[in-house]
C-alpha cells in the first residue's frame, strides 16, 4: 500500500500531553499531531528520528502528523520503523482485506463492512458472518533497545476498558455469528505478541479474555512494515494464552 506522498523525516525534540510532539524537520521546530494518546513504549522519544505525513488543510491546528519513529540514530543512513499510529492501523487492515492479504486467516467473499454496530456496541469491521476487532498495543515496543537509548521510569497502567468490552462483543457476537477474530496490530516487525507490563486490573482482563477464548473468540497478530515510501503486510498468525504469556 503506497502512500500518496511520501513521509518526510525529522527528529522529536519533546512529547507536551497527549496530542502534541515537537519535531525538528530540516533544521525547523514544528508542532506536530501525535496520533497516539497512550504510552509510547518505555524508552524517551526525545531525540528519536520519525516519519511524518503532511497535511495542508488550513483548518488544522498542526501540519505534520508523526507516523512512526526509530530506534537507530538520526545519522544513520538505514532505519528501521515502528508506526505509532493507532488510528490508521484500520485503514491498513481495510486495504490488505480487500486485496486478499489476509487470506489465511479470512476469506472475504463480498464487502468488507466498517465500524458495524452489535447491539450498543461498535466494532472495527464486520465481513460476512465474522466480526474483527483492531488494536495496536504501543505500551511495550517489543524489540531491543539500543544502550543510547534512554529508558524512562513508567507508573502501571489501567486502560483496558475498550480491551475487555471488546473482548466481551467479539464473544456475544457469536451467539448470531460464525466467527470472531480480535487482531493485534503492530507497525514494526514484534516476533511474537507477549503481555510484559501488566495493568493494575490485569486479572479481571485475564478472565474475559480467557473467557473469550474459549467461547471461541480468536486472536491473530498481524505485523506491518512501514517506510517513508509504503505500509506493508509481513506476516500474520493466530496465537494463544500461553504464546502470549498471559496467565493467572
Amino acid at each position: 500500500m503506497r502512500f500518496i506522498h511520501s513521509l518526510i523525516e525529522g527528529k522529536i525534540l519533546r512529547r507536551q500531553g497527549q496530542f502534541v510532539m515537537f519535531v525538528e524537520i530540516d533544521g525547523v521546530e514544528e508542532r506536530c499531531h501525535c496520533p497516539t494518546t497512550g504510552r509510547i513504549g518505555t524508552f524517551d522519544i526525545a531525540g528519536r528520528p520519525c516519519l511524518l505525513s503532511s497535511n495542508e488543510n488550513p483548518h488544522r491546528s498542526t501540519r505534520y502528523t508523526v507516523e512512526a519513529i526509530s530506534l537507530n540514530r538520526p545519522e544513520d543512513e538505514e532505519k528501521s520503523w515502528i508506526g505509532i499510529n493507532q488510528n490508521a492501523s484500520n485503514r491498513y487492515v481495510e486495504y490488505y482485506l480487500n486485496n486478499g492479504g489476509f487470506k489465511d486467516m479470512i476469506h472475504v467473499e463480498s464487502e468488507v463492512m466498517r465500524e458495524k454496530m452489535l447491539g450498543k456496541s461498535k466494532l472495527d469491521f464486520l465481513v460476512d458472518n465474522t466480526y474483527l476487532e483492531v488494536k495496536t498495543p504501543l505500551q511495550d515496543i517489543q524489540l531491543s533497545i539500543p544502550e543510547y537509548v534512554k529508558i524512562r521510569k513508567t507508573s502501571l497502567f489501567s486502560s483496558t476498558t475498550r480491551m475487555v468490552k471488546h473482548m466481551s462483543d467479539l464473544a456475544n457476537s457469536l451467539k448470531t455469528n460464525q466467527r470472531a477474530i480480535m487482531l493485534l496490530v503492530f507497525l514494526y516487525d514484534n516476533p511474537g505478541f507477549k503481555v510484559i507490563s501488566r495493568s493494575t486490573n490485569y486479572q479481571e482482563v485475564f478472565k474475559v479474555v480467557q473467557s473469550s477464548l474459549a467461547e471461541g473468540v480468536e486472536i491473530w497478530q498481524a505485523n506491518f512494515k512501514i517506510t517513508p515510501e509504503q505500509i506493508e503486510l509481513s506476516r500474520y498468525f493466530p496465537l494463544t494464552l500461553q504464546e502470549m504469556s498471559i496467565e493467572e
